[in-house]
């Protein structure tokens, strides 16, 4: 089994979905903005502010940007649950005497606060990366293995140089997962135990 391995947050350890869409409709009403929040999750993996440029102009996306954050501890973190098999997969990792890294788009302190709700314990957690960002943070930490459940997140995998394990709990499919350079596919975290036992 691989001694570090690195996941992503949204959709691969926690089902954010319910979460993010209450701060969204939150911000929608006390901006005036119609933001169509279906969509919005049904996106999720790039950063917030690229999402954000989509509904407001471009001077006004720090500011949302900004307000997000400050509402999304209050009104996402409790309703948003693990995804199935997501502790059972970090205690396999560290059954096995490995380390857990957490790398994503998410804030490192919002990501910090999901795991802490819902008992999932990291060795690291990296946030504020995508593409580019999230490859150097898989190096950076040593990670031998990445999960994730965006392409982004296999492409980033294969251009650090290490196996990417797609999982089709967010709104890409296997053949999305794969085409990005996904090394293995599984339908959720509860089957990655035995795929890393293998490895």
């Amino acid at each position: 089994m691989a001694a570090v391995v690195g996941f992503d947050l949204d959709l691969t350890l926690v089902d954010s979905r319910p979460g993010i869409a209450a701060v969204w409709r939150r911000l929608a009403a006390e901006t005036g903005v119609a933001i169509d929040v279906a969509l919005v999750c049904g996106r999720l993996g790039p950063p917030l502010a690229d999402e954000m440029a989509a509904w407001f102009p471009a001077d006004e996306v720090p500011a949302a940007v900004d307000r997000y954050r400050a509402l999304y501890p209050h009104h996402a973190v409790d309703i948003s649950p693990a995804m199935p098999g997501a502790a059972e997969a970090l205690a396999a990792v560290r059954g096995a005497g490995g380390r857990v890294v957490v790398v994503t788009a998410k804030r490192a302190g919002l990501a910090a606060l999901h795991l802490a709700h819902l008992g999932l314990a990291a060795d690291a957690v990296v946030g504020d990366r995508f593409g580019p960002g999230k490859t150097a943070a898989i190096r950076a930490q040593g990670v031998e293995v990445y999960v994730g459940d965006h392409p982004a997140d296999m492409a980033s995998a294969r251009a650090a140089g290490v196996p990417g394990v797609g999982v089709t709990t967010g709104s890409h499919d296997a053949a999305a997962l794969t085409g990005a350079g996904a090394a293995a596919v599984l339908d959720g975290l509860g089957a990655l135990p035995a795929w890393l036992a293998r490895g």
